[in-house]
């Protein structure tokens, strides 16, 4: 049996870089902070928490998906993985601006 690729997770948590708490979206799975972008590296797959590393994950780029809406980059600052993440309605805009003008 093939085991699913993504498991969906959305709860509450406190972010590991501002310590601010993190309400769950309500309508997917809340994978980063809204506040200051990070996430950190608890999956190979979405929400599969097989991932040993623990690392932050970093927001470094950002690129238009297919479905009309964004994609976070991340690297992650233990171990250089990189990971993309959906945007949410939610996310920092400012943070995500500076993101979108290192591209000029």
């Amino acid at each position: 049996m093939k085991k699913a690729k993504f498991k969906m997770i959305d709860e509450d948590f406190v972010c590991l870089n501002c310590q601010r708490e993190v309400k769950a979206s309500g309508y997917t799975a809340r994978d980063h902070c809204p506040h200051c972008l990070y996430s950190v590296h608890l999956d190979n797959n979405p929400g599969d928490r097989e991932a040993n590393c623990g690392g932050l994950l970093k927001a470094i780029d950002i690129e238009k998906s297919k479905k009309d809406t964004w994609k976070i980059i991340y690297q992650c600052q233990s171990c250089g993985t990189i990971k993309k993440n959906q945007s949410l309605k939610d996310d920092n805009f400012d943070k995500l601006l500076e993101l979108m003008s290192k591209k000029d």
